[in-house]
């Protein structure tokens, strides 16, 4: 019973947190620049994470070897995935179609665990996979309006999908022992690295430190880069890659309900049924054939 529990709980923490990411995103860049935030955001989460090892004694890596690969899967799924999200949402891309762009992930992440894992692939999945892109495409179907901006906005948007499909499938065939917090330290810290350049060289760096800004970052800190990804890494770790990211569909059911409260975003019958698409496709994708 536990474990069933487990199941649907891991999920649904994870979409809720990860998913509303996308708003608080959008929430915080109204009073700092992109890459002041996101530089911000690694730190403090990486000291955090620091302290959190350190306090319960954490195990941390003991080869080079095993240091470059937890730096690597961060410097994907953490680093290149946000960095993308961020530029994105800046460039004016909405928190709901940025979700929609990072939930075709499932399509990307299946065929390379197919490949590089040498995960199971049938018929089901596939027509789950379809009908997942069908259903989030219904939900952000009157929002895709493109101008010159948001083009560069929807190209860094893709760049984040592919760091993030790379680096779960990286992080399932190499980190499978990393220690949630030690390799959640080096995975932040190795996130930070990457987003410096950028902050340096790409923008006038700005932050408007009001209570907007502090809790759009705390949320972003707390519960993205340390409680989801925690989530995340679990799931990766007890189940197929490529189900894990089937429920990557429910992300921009996630930023448009949650962007309807915190941002206003507009909410229509398209959301819910989408739902019902997003929904089917899961259960076809996670269906276990019985003995």
């Amino acid at each position: 019973m536990l474990v069933h529990i487990n199941k649907i709980l891991l999920p649904f923490g994870f979409i809720l947190l990860y998913g509303s990411g996308f708003v608080f995103t959008a929430f915080g860049l109204q009073n700092s620049s992109a890459m002041a935030f996101l530089s911000t955001r690694f730190f403090i989460a990486f000291l955090i994470l620091v302290a959190i090892a350190l306090i319960i004694k954490a195990t941390w890596p003991k080869s080079i070897k095993e240091f470059f690969h937890i730096s690597t899967a961060g410097a994907l799924t953490v680093g290149t995935f946000s960095i993308g999200v961020f530029l994105a949402i800046d460039f004016g891309v909405s928190a709901s179609l940025s979700a929609l762009i990072i939930a075709l992930q499932p399509i990307v992440v299946t065929f390379l665990a197919v490949k590089y894992l040498n995960e199971e692939f049938n018929k089901k999945i596939l027509l789950g996979l379809f009908l997942g892109v069908f259903g989030v495409l219904f939900i952000v179907f009157e929002k895709i309006q493109f101008n010159q901006q948001e083009i560069i906005g929807v190209a860094f948007s893709f760049i984040a999908l592919l760091g993030l499909s790379f680096g779960n499938i990286y992080q399932k065939k190499y980190c499978q022992n990393m220690n949630l917090f030690s390799g959640g330290a080096i995975q932040t810290f190795s996130s930070t690295i990457l987003a410096l350049p950028l902050l340096l060289f790409y923008e006038d760096a700005m932050i408007n430190f009001n209570t907007d800004f502090i809790i759009a970052l705390f949320y972003m800190t707390v519960c993205v880069s340390i409680g989801a990804l925690s989530l995340l890494y679990v799931m990766i770790e007890k189940g197929e890659v490529s189900k894990v990211a089937s429920i990557f569909y429910l992300m921009p059911v996630c930023a448009s309900v949650i962007g309807y409260f915190v941002l206003g975003e507009n909410i229509d019958i398209y959301i819910f049924v989408g739902i019902l698409f997003v929904l089917l496709s899961i259960v076809l994708i996670n269906w276990k054939k019985e003995n």
